[in-house]
């Protein structure tokens, strides 16, 4: 957000709350398109855990952006504490080490991880299937870069959208090479678990794109994600109007079909 601002990039890979906490703050950030029609955030539990409700009698571990994000709604909607909450490190450890322990985690990185070093396969719930609203992987420009380059805004997120159906319906290898060169962490088996667990719940051509397209964004939807973030006094409804946080024009017409 602060390269944008600073003019150093016209757009920028963002996040709902994050892009409509930024006008609170003055910040004129716009969502122009979704790739991912699913926030990927889970929370991993033992696999004694069957059901979401079940972990209020478990120890919780949240990173520090899920404390100002999900963890309210969560608290809200299932009746969990914050006594029961404790930091996540990004370290499973903790949790292979006690099956009292919970944490948050990505959908194609830790449960895979757990699964792997661990030898266990934990019960995973996607916050997103819960009813946890946001989008993610979106691309986000200032209101200005919409205002004045709208053909440059219109050409990335056509070409982005065909990218992502590109890169999940065909040969993803070329795209991979230049995953694992900028993070040699990312290995061959974690990639495709990666490609596996979003095709297998509709990350990227589930929801509305599967009958709008690929990065479409709604109304209705960003309605919801701001309702949920003032009604967990997330958000300021007196410095955010919900409807200049986006715009639907780059994608209304896009229909890159997945």
């Amino acid at each position: 957000m602060q390269l944008m601002l600073a003019g150093q990039a016209d757009c920028i890979m963002g996040y709902d709350v994050q892009t409509m906490k930024a006008w609170e703050q003055g910040i004129p950030a716009v969502t122009v398109a979704a790739a991912f029609q699913k926030d990927p955030a889970v929370i991993i539990a033992h696999p004694d855990v069957k059901k979401f409700e079940d972990l209020k009698s478990r120890t919780i571990l949240v990173g520090s952006a899920g404390m100002v994000t999900y963890w309210p709604w969560v608290k809200t909607k299932y009746g969990f504490t914050d006594a029961q909450m404790r930091p996540y490190t990004f370290n499973i450890q903790p949790f292979l080490a006690d099956k009292n322990i919970a944490q948050q985690g990505y959908l194609a990185s830790e449960p895979y991880s757990i699964e792997k070093q661990g030898g266990i396969k934990p019960s995973v719930f996607l916050l997103s299937d819960l009813g946890w609203p946001p989008y993610a992987t979106t691309i986000v420009c200032t209101a200005d870069t919409v205002k004045n380059k709208p053909k440059q805004v219109a050409a990335f997120v056509k070409a982005s959208m065909e990218g992502w159906k590109s890169y999940l319906t065909g040969d993803p290898s070329p795209a991979n090479a230049l995953i694992k060169k900028d993070n040699p962490n990312m290995t061959d088996d974690l990639i495709a678990n990666g490609i596996a667990k979003m095709k297998e719940v509709g990350m990227v051509f589930g929801g509305d794109a599967a009958r709008q397209g690929i990065g479409v964004i709604t109304d209705a939807r960003m309605k919801q994600t701001y309702d949920m973030m003032v009604t967990h006094k997330l958000l300021d409804p007196s410095k955010v109007d919900v409807k200049k946080t986006y715009t639907t024009q780059f994608v209304q017409n896009l229909k890159v079909m997945p």
